[in-house]
């Protein structure tokens, strides 16, 4: 059952908290660089400084962060798409399929205010967004759409299950 014309509500991207290694290596290497620079007296010793610093931050900071980027979740009024890394993977999940939304929190998550959303759509397995900034915000979001089409959602503060007709 379609309301209307589906409007984007949100877009987003896993947290980015993930990015803290990246740009520690970046500082690193760049020291290093630094310091080892023209250190010894051998003709390729900068070249190979300079390529051995290009390779590690090409591998531990530009990867992981084009990766980051690549990410991504988009809310709609009809449906929940998830882009995987590098473009290699699209899942959309209809609302309408969408029974229960939860909030799952592991290790620094609950710090950050991150969080794991759960959609059960009565299938095995819940589709599960990864690593979403605001989880409880996203998880309000989507409970309030879900309320709207008339579908049953727990209410997150208190447990309590509410049924609201559109």
């Amino acid at each position: 059952m379609s309301t209307g014309e589906e409007r984007v509500i949100a877009r987003m991207r896993p947290h980015a908290r993930v990015l803290i290694v990246p740009v520690l290596v970046l500082w690193g290497c760049a020291g290093l660089v630094t310091l080892l620079l023209d250190r010894v007296d051998w003709p390729l010793w900068n070249i190979a400084v300079l390529t051995v610093a290009g390779l590690v931050v090409g591998l531990l900071t530009l990867v992981p962060t084009l990766a980051w980027l690549s990410r991504g979740f988009v809310f709609t009024t009809e449906r929940v798409v998830i882009r995987g890394s590098f473009g290699g993977t699209r899942r959309e999940t209809m609302l309408s399929r969408v029974h229960d939304v939860t909030v799952r929190r592991r290790g620094l998550q609950a710090l950050f205010g991150a969080g794991d959303v759960l959609l059960s759509t009565g299938g095995d397995r819940a589709v599960i967004l990864p690593d979403v900034p605001s989880a409880s915000l996203v998880q309000r979001m989507l409970s309030e759409l879900l309320g709207a089409r008339g579908i049953v959602v727990a209410d997150a503060a208190d447990g309590a299950t509410t049924t609201v007709r559109g």
